[in-house]
Order: C-alpha cells, then structure tokens, then sequence
C-alpha cells in the first residue's frame, strides 16, 4: 500500500467481519477473497486499481468469550507504474505482495452488547513503494450493541510509527429481498492523533485531525453452495485532504469503489459453512 508520510493501514472491514464470527460454541476455520476496484483504508485510497486481499482465520471459544487469530493480505494484481497509479508495491511487477497484516482478537458478549480487543500489525515486505520503514502495529477496542441499526464503535491506537488514535463509529441495517437481503450501512471516521508526527522516524495517516470520511454501503450477500458471496458498492464522502486524493494530484469531495468477498468457513470437525 502507499505509504509514505501521509498515508496508512488498517484492515477494518476484515476484522470487523471476522469479529462476527467469533462467538462460536466450537473452533472455527475460515477464509475470505476480497476482490476490489481499489484498496481503500479509512477513506484513503491506498491503490487506486483492482487488488485481491485474501483472509484466514480461526476462532475458538474460551470460556464466555471468543479469541481469533488470522492474517490478511493486500495484492497488487497488476504492475501499477502509470503516472495516475497509486501502488504499494512501487510497480514493479503484477500480483505483488504488498502488505501482510497479522491479527489477533478476543471478543466477550455482555449483555446486549459485545466487547472486542484486539492487536494488528503492518508488515510491508517490498523493497519499493512502501517498504519495512513503514511496519507499524495498533491495538483496538470496539463495542457493538445488539439493538437497532446495530450501533458499533471501534478505537484503534497506533502505539508504534504513528503514536495517534482513530475512531470509527457505525450503523446498519438489513432490508429483507425476497430470498436475499439488501444490507446497508454508514460509517464515520475521524482521526484523534494520526495526522501528528512528532519526532523522525513517525509517520502521518492522514493530513489533519478532525474528521475524515463518511461511508455510505450496500451489499447484498448469496449463499453459493459452501461460499458466500457478497458484492459491495462504498460511496465515500471524504473530509481529509487525504481521503479526497483518488489518483496522484487528483482530488475529489466523493469517491467510489466496490467489488465482491468470496467467504468460506467450518467449524472443525463439522460440515463446510458458509457465512
């Protein structure tokens, strides 16, 4: 991903969809195929042309509460090196590995609601673009509420290259069609010390603190035998100077992007599921 000193990554969209998970009465394999028009991270578009993030993870039960381990994976899928490219990888060569991402979480339910913890950290493993200069790790909270629109908040602090925090607050909802559902959702970020880089060797994620995107989805998940597939549409409405770059020198108050998550998970020593 492009990283440089105004730029960051998380894997949000993965964790939060593997924290759903978690709350298993047995262990549980998975995996998840994200193919996409772009690589877009807290409203940042991080490449700007089709990637495959692949995910795996297993969750296990411990007590009341749920652990799951997994890494998750940006690919470049192609040799992204034009003047209007955004890439990782520096361009130098199709399905480039250009990001790792090993995680870890616990997620207890309490009530109506559910406590999650969890660490991530950023491994970049090029030797071009954004390279092991950029590693950083965040460690995050998150409480979600079973009641309406399923309110979620998450924190994540960067205690590494960054030293700043980020705060993400959500909503959804589902709306039933005929045999599908059409599931909605809006999120808002906002940056409370990410946009700082205090001594050398920090690095900023976004320009400014304050808030930097909303984003407005739309997806509609399909059982395909042992998969799931769901197709996603993101509309973003972007606030940093950051998230408004779409290609370099480029900018713009909304974005698109979208593309489709290919899921696959067993509980062991169970017949395949899909989620």
């Amino acid at each position: 991903m492009s990283r440089p000193e105004l730029l960051g990554v998380a894997v949000l969209a993965v964790v939060a969809s593997a924290s759903a998970r978690t709350a298993r009465a047995q262990a549980t394999v998975g995996a998840d195929l994200g193919l996409f028009s772009g690589y877009v991270w807290r409203g940042v578009s991080l490449t700007n042309r089709p990637v495959g993030q692949p995910n795996v993870y297993v969750a296990f039960p411990a007590g009341n509460a749920s652990v799951t381990v997994g890494g998750w994976a940006n690919v470049d899928l192609g040799r992204y090196d034009d003047a209007d490219d955004f890439s990782q990888s520096g361009g130098v060569s199709s399905l480039n590995l250009s990001e790792f991402d090993p995680w870890a979480e616990v997620s207890l339910p309490v009530g109506k609601a559910t406590l999650t913890g969890g660490v991530v950290g950023y491994v970049f493993p090029n030797d071009f673009g954004v390279t092991d200069d950029f590693n950083t790790w965040e460690v995050y909270g998150k409480v979600g509420l079973g009641v309406p629109l399923s309110p979620k908040l998450a924190v994540y602090y960067d205690f590494d290259k960054v030293n700043g925090a980020y705060i993400e607050g959500s909503v959804g909802h589902s709306v039933p069609l005929g045999s599908v559902s059409l599931n909605l959702g809006a999120l808002a970020g906002l940056s409370a010390g990410q946009a700082e880089a205090d001594s050398p060797g920090e690095i900023n994620n976004f320009f400014e603190n304050g808030f930097t995107h909303l984003d407005l989805s739309a997806g509609v998940p399909v059982s395909a035998g042992i998969f799931s597939l769901t197709p996603v549409i993101h509309f973003l409405v972007n606030g940093d100077e950051i998230t408004k770059l779409t290609s370099p020198g480029d900018e713009s108050d909304v974005k698109l992007w979208g593309g489709l998550t290919i899921s696959w998970s067993r509980a062991l020593g169970a017949a395949a599921t899909s989620e």
